[in-house]
């Protein structure tokens, strides 16, 4: 049995700004080695945003856990709260910004699993 806890996950600032632990990560956990997908902790704080960015091969899922923001993708804006789930195709210009009060917690879902090489900022 694979349990994980966000608790025993180790934050760090990544590429698109956010704040970021990799939960569950095929190349990162061995019990999870056919894991089709990779399942990322992220936390936007108040009154930021990530940086526009791609994932060119990858689908994304942003299932928010808790705090409001605005999801941008491509040229679309939607209001987005906890309990939502945003689904972000390949190869779109993507964002969010937290515009509530407190944190804005979310799960990426990443398939395939997300691998460095597939991500890049946008100017």
């Amino acid at each position: 049995m694979l349990i994980r806890s966000v608790a025993d996950c180790s934050h760090t600032r990544v590429i698109d700004r956010s704040v970021l632990c990799e939960l569950l990560h095929p190349d990162k956990v061995p019990e999870a080695a056919g894991l089709g997908c990779s399942i990322a902790h992220a936390i936007v704080s108040v009154g930021e945003s990530t940086l526009p960015h791609v994932l060119d091969r990858s689908v994304e899922l942003y299932y928010i856990l808790e705090g409001e923001g605005e999801m941008h993708i491509g040229n679309e804006q939607e209001f987005v709260r906890a309990g939502q789930i945003v689904y972000i195709p390949p190869k779109a210009r993507q964002y969010i910004r937290n515009s509530g009060t407190g944190d804005l917690v979310f799960l990426c879902i990443v398939s395939p699993k997300w691998q460095e090489g597939d991500e890049r900022l946008i100017t």
